[in-house]
């Protein structure tokens, strides 16, 4: 069974290789656009329109993930510029949000969808550090301007929830995975 991974995250790739040997990666070229009401709804969308895309290509088992930060119901996407993650930390330092993915794999033709759901909350931030963060070029790739994974993470006070749904690819989707007959490495 092929199994594939629809995206073109590193940190996606790293996280399914801790688990998987063997798996292909597939970038899907879908819009990450959606008229869905509520975040939720949104990433769901998404990563079935991800997963879609290119099981509709290629077969196999698809994996399709989005995963976006909201803060007060509202969501932050990549930065496009420096400016704006400067502006996406300034509004995200001391506060609580949610980080949430949205995944789908599709099998022969059935999904499964599902959602995690991590709350983050931001130390208070100086700045400085928010000068300094924005200056490694880190933020300019990543949901909400911040990657815990890598020195973003100096700008956590606590998490609650699944790390790696932070990181972009939560444990929920290794649990299906395991569910449809992969095995672990």
């Amino acid at each position: 069974m092929r199994l594939i991974l629809a995206s073109q995250s590193p940190r996606r790739r790293e996280i399914l290789r801790k688990f998987f040997d063997s798996f292909d990666i597939v970038p899907s070229a879908v819009s990450e656009e959606s008229t869905a009401e509520n975040p939720v709804e949104h990433a769901i969308e998404v990563a079935k329109r991800k997963a879609l895309d290119v099981y509709t290509r290629y077969g196999g088992v698809v994996i399709g993930a989005d995963t976006i930060v909201v803060l007060d119901n509202m969501i932050l996407g990549k930065p496009r510029n420096k400016k704006e993650a400067k502006e996406m930390l300034r509004s995200l330092s001391g506060k609580i949000h949610k980080v949430i993915t949205g995944y789908c794999i599709v099998r022969e033709g059935e999904e499964i969808t599902g959602y995690e759901i991590t709350e983050v909350k931001f130390r208070e931030l100086k700045d400085e550090e928010i000068e300094w963060y924005v200056s490694t070029g880190e933020p300019l790739d990543k949901a909400g301007a911040y990657g815990i994974q890598g020195k973003g993470g100096i700008l956590i006070e606590w998490i609650k929830g699944d790390y790696y749904n932070v990181v972009g690819f939560p444990i929920k989707i290794i649990l299906e995975l395991i569910d449809l007959g992969f095995k672990l490495s």
